[in-house]
């Protein structure tokens, strides 16, 4: 199982080093909750590790079409577009920017993505 943040990976290392099965016949004899779920949670809330999605159809092609051709400029509609994308895919709140290199750094970002579904479909 992938692990969602912090807490699911040391629990992974606890579980392989032995410490965790050590943890739970100790604190079973005791009769007490050790606490590690709540700690392993509470972990994975503070450090979740990205978790990313597919694109869906309607916006893959939607970046076919807007890379067809080379991008000298971008609208504010393509713009808003490829954020929609970007935060739909990487759960991410990226907002509209001004800032050339930041529109660039979006559009470089997109294309790579793009370019990966483009590597698969190749036999």
């Amino acid at each position: 199982m992938k692990s969602k943040g912090l807490g699911d990976s040391i629990e992974k290392v606890l579980k392989k080093s032995g410490l965790k099965s050590a943890t739970d016949f100790i604190f079973d004899k005791l009769g007490k909750d050790c606490g590690c779920d709540k700690r392993k949670e509470k972990l994975n809330k503070l450090f979740p590790y990205k978790q990313i999605n597919c694109l869906i159809e309607s916006e893959y092609n939607y970046l076919k079409n807007l890379f067809k051709v080379q991008l000298n400029t971008i609208t504010n509609k393509q713009q808003q577009e490829l954020l929609e994308i970007y935060n739909r895919v990487f759960n991410a709140n990226k907002q509209k920017s001004s800032c050339g290199s930041c529109v660039k750094e979006l559009i470089n970002e997109m294309k790579k993505l793009y370019n990966t579904y483009e590597k698969e479909k190749q036999p």
